[in-house]
């Protein structure tokens, strides 16, 4: 049974000429005397007639096998034209063309019978008859016309399930967009409600403290925690607006690994960045993976090893870009900042989706190293 349906299709191409040889071989036959009434005329001109019918059948002007199939009749008293003219006007034709085609067909047959009578013998013993006349228009073109008619309505059946089952597919892919759409709205609302709001405090209690206190360490410090709160605000507000509108995110160029390196700077950590190569345009999502690799592992560095120097080295290749976020052993912990220790696996998780490969663990030296290879082909 799997068969059978690459069959079809294998087959299927070559159905108009295999169509159009089975005509022309029952007309023959029934020229000859082999499936019907047999003709007087040569041979060659039996043989000529046959292949010319065969070629009516294959795709060519509407009239053309409607003609050829009344010539046969009338010429030959051949039938298998007649029956694939009349099938294919009830699968093709409609309203008036299809009635004009069932009324022109009785001049044919009446037509039909006037050269049986006067042919005689057998010819007028099959065609002139008026009841041999009436069962052959029956099986000849009424029924044949039924089957076209039938065929029709079931092709426009399985077509009006078809467009309604893609309809109600749409419909579904649009009430499911709905839904999405409005889990983000909601997530975007929580977030705001939640993330934002404190942000916002935090940002204005710094605000205060740098502006009250006299301690110029501490107005450096309260300077630069309102700073990276106000930076946060603005990141959480492009992630909020990519959750209500879904506008995809800006994407961040090589000048936003130099802002994260200075913003680690004013945090107090010592960093360098290093380039090997020349930079070239990449993909905003290679860009962004990148963006996102040093911004890992920074934030690492100022958990774990805030004393230590941490090296940041981009090496720009011809197939993409690889990128290193190494720091040197550090002395103190110092404090422990909250985390959900899961950077590390959506960051791979991130890079794996572009074709690369990220690795991260100690070094020997008792330091961490980073490192990640970013293909520069088309990101998913």
């Amino acid at each position: 049974m799997t068969a059978w349906p690459g069959a079809v299709r294998r087959v299927e191409p070559h159905l108009p000429v295999l169509l159009a040889a089975t005509v022309a071989a029952a007309t023959w036959a029934s020229a000859t005397g082999g499936l019907g009434v047999r003709s007087p005329l040569p041979t060659a001109v039996i043989l000529l007639l046959a292949l010319a019918t065969g070629a009516s059948v294959l795709p060519s002007r509407r009239w053309v096998l409607p003609a050829v199939a009344a010539v046969c009749w009338l010429v030959l008293a051949a039938w298998a034209a007649v029956v694939v003219a009349s099938w294919r006007a009830g699968t093709g034709l409609r309203g008036r063309q299809l009635a004009a085609y069932l009324l022109g067909t009785f001049p044919v047959m009446l037509a039909g019978m006037a050269v049986g009578s006067v042919m005689g013998g057998e010819r007028r013993l099959v065609m002139a008859t008026p009841g041999n006349a009436v069962v052959f228009y029956a099986w000849l073109v009424i029924a044949p016309a039924i089957v076209g008619l039938w065929i029709r309505a079931r092709r426009d059946a399985l077509a009006a399930l078809r467009d309604r089952a893609e309809r109600l597919e749409r419909e579904q892919e649009a009430r499911a967009d709905r839904v999405r759409a409005d889990e983000r709205a909601r997530i975007a609302r929580e977030m705001h409600d939640v993330v934002a709001h404190r942000v916002s405090l935090m940002v204005v209690h710094a605000g205060a403290l740098e502006v009250t206190t006299a301690d110029p360490a501490t107005v450096e410090t309260a300077g630069l925690i309102r700073s990276t709160g106000r930076a946060a605000l603005t990141d959480l507000r492009e992630v909020l607006g990519v959750l209500r509108q879904e506008r995809p995110l800006p994407a961040p160029g090589w000048d936003t690994v130099d802002d994260l390196v200075r913003e680690s700077r004013a945090a107090g950590l010592r960093v360098s960045r290093t380039d090997e190569g020349t930079p070239g345009p990449v993909p905003d999502a290679v860009a962004r993976t990148v963006h996102r690799v040093v911004q890992e592992g920074l934030t690492n560095a100022r958990k774990h090893a805030p004393d230590a120097a941490v090296d940041v080295c981009l090496r720009h290749l011809a197939d993409g870009v690889e990128v290193s976020v190494r720091n040197e052993p550090s002395d103190s912990a110092g404090p422990v900042l909250p985390g959900a220790g899961l950077g590390l696996v959506g960051l791979r998780e991130r890079v794996e989706l572009t074709g690369g490969r990220l690795t991260a663990g100690p070094t020997p030296g008792g330091g961490f190293l980073l490192r990640a290879l970013v293909p520069s082909g088309e990101a998913s």
